[in-house]
């Protein structure tokens, strides 16, 4: 199988040495999205529900960019700071996919990038 690197316009550029969405056969693999606005390049003001809106917004970019949406997605991972914020993110994951939800896993880390509250990746089906 041949893998396709995706460079989706609009999006923030990969803060580190990888690629925002790998294709490989019927699989786009998306890199975890923390909530930084495109247009600034900043993290989202905002409590968990505004980080998670955004980082999702970020991943929506990508799946469109490929001609899909979320309701491709087939499997999700969110990695929280503080999992006492696991209510309030669920509303804003929930409101996204509205019912045809991904199967998720959910973990809380020490630490992500830029301060950030709420990561999240996805792996999508063509």
């Amino acid at each position: 199988m041949t893998k396709t690197i995706t460079k989706p316009a609009g999006v923030s550029p990969a803060v580190g040495p990888y690629n925002l969405g790998v294709r490989i056969g019927d699989l786009l693999f998306c890199a975890g999205q923390i909530p930084i606005v495109p247009e600034t390049g900043q993290l989202v003001a905002g409590d968990i529900k505004a980080q998670t809106e955004r980082a999702l917004e970020n991943i929506k970019m990508i799946l469109q960019d490929q001609g899909l949406t979320p309701a491709n997605v087939v499997k999700a991972t969110v990695f929280m700071v503080d999992l006492a914020n696991f209510a309030a993110m669920n509303e804003a994951y929930g409101r996204f996919f509205g019912s045809d939800f991904p199967a998720r896993t959910t973990v809380q880390v020490a630490a992500l990038p830029r301060g950030a509250q709420v990561e999240i990746d996805v792996i999508a089906h063509y």
